[in-house]
């Protein structure tokens, strides 16, 4: 599919408000940390803005006008997102706050199957997201949590990943994108291995979603994450997608009012789903607003993104693997929308900061990857991360500041 001509990414950015300020004076923004949370098109800021303006109210319980609006448009968005990701059923899509809170809810519901000596499978380069939920489990159940190595290049070492899965393996979890290093996973062929052995598999699709086409359905897994702010979408909702009969098999793991059939005062029974999941007034807005992220993204078309991002990110990895004193923290065969990188003899912190006096925003630190970060051999990294409205100029401005850095650390 071809990516988005220099034209028409111009053309792209102006449905960004945010795109066109200047920080620092006179600087012209240049947003490269898409990977920690994308930026809004106009469409998005005028649904919520049209939510709260005219249908605000809560949802599933009033008789009035706006309670009915109000409940169509979310119960809409929920049905936008399982088209968009092919679930298999709306019914399993459960809105959660983010790709963290839904990796809770199944550790918290369908873990308490776990027993001692049971086995959790993820892999070193994991969000912590993705690592510390399962160490709970683990804790609370005597279940052991092992990790899949990585090859030198940055990439899953498929051999151990073969090794380490067996018949007490209970739980795949992995990150369909590395967001620290980019790396794409192979997890069609890793689901497809884990599904043999009769592992249940959960994919973290928090990278992913934003920038390829996903069908669940075709994936195979159990549960897949995402969060919404990742996909021109607001802050502060994201799904948990599943099968209706696993959903239906799992208790709940939050209780109030919404997720009920009947309570008394000895007991409760639930809610058909995927309402038993969502205790409490969910966030209608956020929801309605990730509607028409959707609508946004699938009007520009999701294959033209992914190859858009996909030269965007090989052509910054490849300038900044020439660019002297820069290394490059992985170099994996197949890239997302990051590229992560150290500068000589400057910490990533100040590089971050140096770069941002340039009106670059990129991203430093453990970047929520600490076990990543010990397995590289540094504490810190930088990170720059791309979306379909980048340009390979805006590469250009990161580059420039980096020499900038480094003239003022005293290194030529």
């Amino acid at each position: 599919m071809k990516a988005f001509s220099p034209a028409e990414i111009l053309k792209i950015r102006e449905d960004f408000p945010i795109l066109q300020r200047k920080v620092h004076g006179d600087r012209d923004l240049v947003y490269l940390d898409n990977a920690a949370t994308s930026q809004k098109p106009l469409c998005v800021i005028e649904a919520l803005n049209h939510y709260y303006r005219h249908s605000n109210a809560n949802v599933h319980r009033g008789m009035h006008a706006l309670a009915e609006e109000a409940t169509a448009d979310y119960e809409a968005a929920r049905a936008k997102v399982a088209g968009f990701l092919g679930a298999p059923d709306p019914k399993g899509v459960v809105f959660t706050r983010g790709t963290t809170e839904a990796i809770n809810l199944v550790a918290q519901s369908w873990g308490q199957k776990l027993q001692s000596g049971d086995e959790i499978l993820i892999s070193v380069m994991e969000h912590h997201s993705n690592i510390v939920p399962w160490q709970l489990l683990a804790q609370r159940t005597g279940a052991v949590v092992k990790a899949i190595p990585l090859t030198p290049t940055g990439e899953l070492d498929l051999e151990a990943f073969d090794t380490l899965l067996g018949p007490k393996t209970r739980i795949l979890a992995l990150t369909q994108i590395s967001n620290a290093l980019g790396t794409v996973n192979p997890v069609k062929d890793l689901i497809s291995k884990a599904k043999a052995h009769g592992t249940t598999v959960l994919i973290d699709g928090a990278q992913s979603a934003p920038h390829l086409p996903i069908n669940i359905s075709e994936l195979g897994c159990d549960f897949f994450a995402c969060s919404a702010h990742k996909m021109c979408g607001p802050t502060g909702i994201g799904a948990l997608i599943a099968s209706p009969e696993l959903l239906e098999s799992m208790p709940p793991w939050q209780g109030g009012g919404e997720m009920i059939d009947q309570v008394t005062l000895e007991s409760s029974t639930w809610a058909d789903l995927p309402y038993k999941f969502e205790a409490g007034t969910p966030n209608i807005g956020d929801a309605i607003g990730w509607a028409s992220a959707i609508d946004y993204m699938q009007e520009l078309g999701m294959e033209r993104i992914e190859a858009t991002l996909q030269a965007l990110v090989n052509d910054a990895a490849d300038r900044l693997d020439q660019e002297p004193g820069v290394t490059l923290t992985a170099r994996p065969t197949e890239r997302g929308g990051a590229v992560s990188f150290w500068l000589d003899g400057i910490h990533p912190h100040d590089v971050a900061q140096l770069v941002d006096q340039s009106g670059v925003a990129i991203r430093a630190g453990h970047v929520c990857c600490q076990p990543l970060m010990k397995h590289l051999g540094h504490p810190a990294i930088n990170r720059a991360s791309y979306h379909f409205y980048n340009t390979p100029e805006e590469t250009g401005r990161l580059l420039e500041a980096i020499r900038i850095a480094r003239k003022i650390f005293g290194i030529s």
